[in-house]
């Protein structure tokens, strides 16, 4: 999905569809440069059968994009989303692969798994870092072979499933903490896509908020009302610690307790509105005490005096440079530098093109 260079790009998700999802977020815009070169990133590895691992926090749209992922892969079979989190332990081996009558107590019938109805489509494997650890075995077979064993029987069932996976845990922590397994998570990571939270993306909360505007009047029969400068000021300052989901249901909760043409902060429920006092609060900058911070505060201060466009983006952009030149250009150093993960570290360098993409 492509638009206009400088007009935003809007995934949604269709609330009357009848599978069963675990959706975190129902819209993702792509407005800010960074969200702008993850959709073209998303774009060029879509074709291809390669699993795909799309981390973030919750509420950022990693099924929207796994949707997204599956729209432009070419498949004809079915796009299907499970959140392994949610799956009982003890049924998570029947959930998967599915499973013969008598099998077990309670399997009264035969049963088809995730994988086998997803067949000819995409399978969306949501908070993959909470599979167990004995289930992730069996995982890796199915993977590597290309087929699945119901529970109860012995004849394998070959499957064509594309395989997308979601977490919002560092999963090379997972590993190194004896939770996650290496060989599984090779396989899974083969392309990444990391969604960044959405107090990171500022240019995309003020068109996702005009977005739910739009989609909720539509709901309430209402005209749209518009985002006072104060209102705008407020959804900016805001740390959005639920993402998008929960821009939505602040949107949501404005249209319903105002009435007029403009949604004022007093509408919000953030800090300043209705008293949700969820907001961190204002204080000064505590500043790193050395002579270089201090330079380092002054200059920032400067600029943001000149309101210089693209600040946060300007900043990144110059650490991470440094950083990589001074590292040798060697993406360990870079990442013990920055005190980040390896994949994270990659993520950065990626998106200021100083690794291929």
């Amino acid at each position: 999905m492509t638009g206009l260079k400088n007009s935003p790009v809007v995934l949604s998700l269709d609330n009357d569809n009848p599978q069963p999802l675990s959706i975190r977020a129902k819209a993702l815009v792509f407005c800010d440069p960074a969200s702008r070169a993850i959709l073209d990133y998303i774009e060029m590895i879509a074709p291809s059968e390669a699993p795909v691992l799309v981390s973030g926090e919750t509420g950022t749209g990693k099924e929207l994009v796994a949707r997204h992922l599956h729209a432009l892969s070419g498949r004809t079979g079915p796009f299907l989303a499970v959140n392994c989190g949610a799956i009982s332990e003890n049924l998570a081996e029947s959930e998967l692969f599915g499973h013969e009558s008598g099998s077990f107590t309670g399997a009264t019938g035969r049963r088809q798994g995730w994988f086998e109805a997803a067949d000819g489509g995409t399978l969306f494997l949501d908070e993959i870092g909470d599979l167990p650890l004995s289930l992730q075995v069996k995982l890796l077979r199915v993977i590597q072979e290309r087929e699945v064993v119901r529970i109860g029987s012995r004849k394998p069932i070959p499957v064509n499933v594309r395989l997308i996976t979601g977490t919002y845990i560092d999963l090379e922590q997972s590993v190194a903490a004896g939770n996650f397994r290496q060989d599984l998570l090779y396989r899974i990571n083969i392309a990444q896509v990391h969604l960044p939270a959405l107090r990171d993306r500022q240019g995309d909360i003020l068109p996702l908020a005009e977005y739910f505007i739009q989609v909720y009047s539509a709901r309430m029969n209402r005209e749209p009302p518009q985002l006072s400068v104060a209102a705008e000021h407020a959804l900016l300052s805001f740390d959005w610690p639920g993402n998008i989901r929960e821009l939505e249901n602040v949107i949501h909760f404005a249209l319903l307790v105002s009435s007029g043409k403009e949604i004022g902060p007093e509408h919000l429920r953030i800090a300043g509105g209705w008293g949700f006092e969820r907001q961190k609060p204002v204080k000064a900058a505590v500043t790193p005490e050395g002579d270089e911070w201090q330079t380092l505060a002054h200059q920032v201060q400067r600029l943001l005096e000149k309101r210089e466009p693209g600040l946060l983006e300007k900043l990144e952009n110059l650490i991470i440079n440094e950083t990589w030149r001074y590292s040798g250009n060697n993406q360990v150093h870079t990442a013990a530098l920055l005190d980040v993960s390896r994949n994270v570290a990659r993520t950065l360098l990626k998106r200021h093109d100083l690794i291929p993409g």
